[in-house]
C-alpha cells in the first residue's frame, strides 16, 4: 500500500464518525484507530513481519479537547445529590419515541425502579431505572447523543 493511499485513509478516519478502520490487502494489513490526541497507525507487511507505527493527528481532536478541558472543572463542584451513571456505552434517549414525552423532567419526583431514560446499545433499547428515590435536580445527558460507561446522566436529591 502506498503512502498516498495510507494518508487518504488516515484523513478519512479522522474526519468521520468511525473510530477504527482495518483493511487487508495482498501486500499487508492496515489498522487505523482514532484516539483522543493521536491515532496509531499499524502497517503489517505480508512477507517480512514489520510493524510501523506513525501518529496521525486528527484535525478535530484539539478542538474537541478544549471544550472537554473546560467542562472538567464544573462537574467537580456541582453534584450535591446522588448521581445516576450510565451502565453502558450507547445512545441516550429521554423518551421512548421521538414524539413521546420525556420519562423525567427536572423537579420530578421519582421512586426507585422508575424509568429515567433509554440507552440504545447494539440496536437494543435498555431502560435505565432510578436506583434511588428523590427529586431529579439535573439532567446531564443530551437526547440522541452518545454516552460512555460511567458517564453521569442524572442528579437525584
Amino acid at each position: 500500500m502506498d503512502l498516498r493511499k495510507l494518508k487518504t485513509l488516515i484523513d478519512l478516519v479522522s474526519e468521520s464518525n468511525i473510530s477504527e478502520l482495518e483493511i487487508t490487502e495482498a501486500e499487508g494489513k492496515v489498522r487505523i484507530v482514532k484516539g483522543g490526541e493521536a491515532a496509531p497507525v499499524q502497517y503489517v507487511q505480508a512477507m517480512p513481519a514489520a510493524t510501523v507505527a506513525a501518529p496521525a493527528v486528527a484535525v478535530a481532536a484539539p478542538a474537541a479537547a478544549a471544550p472537554a478541558a473546560a467542562a472538567a472543572p464544573a462537574p467537580a463542584a456541582e453534584p450535591t445529590g446522588h448521581t445516576v451513571k450510565s451502565p453502558m456505552v450507547g445512545t441516550f434517549y429521554r423518551s421512548a419515541s421521538p414524539g413521546a414525552p420525556a420519562f423525567v423532567e427536572v423537579g420530578k419526583q421519582v421512586k426507585e425502579g422508575d424509568t429515567l431514560c433509554i440507552i440504545e446499545a447494539m440496536k437494543i433499547l435498555n431502560e435505565i431505572e432510578a436506583d434511588k428515590s428523590g427529586t431529579v435536580t439535573k439532567i446531564l445527558g443530551e437526547n440522541g447523543q452518545a454516552v460512555e460507561y460511567g458517564q453521569p446522566l442524572f442528579i437525584i436529591e
